[in-house]
């Protein structure tokens, strides 16, 4: 299904995504401008996987999210990740993946980071780890990107409903959150999903709290 291009070196795959068809993916050894949410840096020194797919665009984007969250998590084979909302592999607090799926004329492109084989910047080092470090030995990309892709396209013919039962499983659900949004800062469990892949927050007083978007800080796990 999908035909993959591979380049030494990219700005961003995500921005050179826009430029080719659907069911295309976009393969870079190392991004000089990576992207994250709010227009932040994404650090994607060689070593690293840096990929962007092509998909057809959609009402409802959050779920490339999701499974992309989702493909990468299995990829990677390891228990102790967890899916953290809205877009993110976290292993203990540290950050092993992220996501960023953006919409672009007739196109969705999502766009997945993992930390494999890459050394962290020691200012991100408290936030992020690199997966050669967790399984103490290099990491294979190539099988983890072909099994990422092979897990994708499998989602992609999935039910919405499995998605979400499929992501709750593997998430950090339960986790007591801070969370920042446009709106305010608000504290609680991060107590479910809805069917639209919105987070629910439920506070000390027991009220539940749609979160629509915003920053997840984790207490604890």
């Amino acid at each position: 299904m999908f035909k993959i291009y591979h380049f030494k070196r990219l700005n961003s795959t995500n921005t050179k995504a826009k430029f080719f068809g659907i069911n295309s993916v976009i393969i870079a050894d190392e991004q000089i401008k990576g992207k994250g949410r709010f227009k932040r840096n994404w650090k994607s020194s060689k070593g690293g996987i840096y990929l962007s797919l092509v998909l057809p665009k959609t009402t409802k984007p959050q779920f490339y999210t999701f499974i992309a969250a989702l493909s990468a998590k299995k990829a990677l084979n390891i228990k102790k990740i967890r899916i953290k909302w809205p877009n993110d592999l976290i292993y203990g607090k540290k950050k092993v993946c992220g996501i960023l799926t953006e919409l672009k004329e007739k196109k969705a492109i999502v766009g997945i980071g993992i930390n494999t084989n890459n050394e962290i910047p020691f200012s991100l080092k408290n936030k992020a780890i690199s997966l050669k470090y967790i399984k103490k030995k290099g990491i294979n990309n190539e099988k983890v990107i072909k099994v990422l892709l092979k897990n994708f396209e499998s989602y992609l013919k999935s039910k919405q409903s499995k998605i979400i039962r499929d992501w709750k499983r593997n998430s950090f659900l339960g986790s007591q959150v801070k969370v920042k949004t446009l709106n305010g800062a608000y504290k609680g469990i991060a107590y479910d999903i809805d069917k639209d892949c919105f987070l629910i927050l439920k506070d000390k007083n027991g009220n539940k709290i749609q979160v629509r978007e915003g920053d997840i800080i984790i207490n604890s796990l």
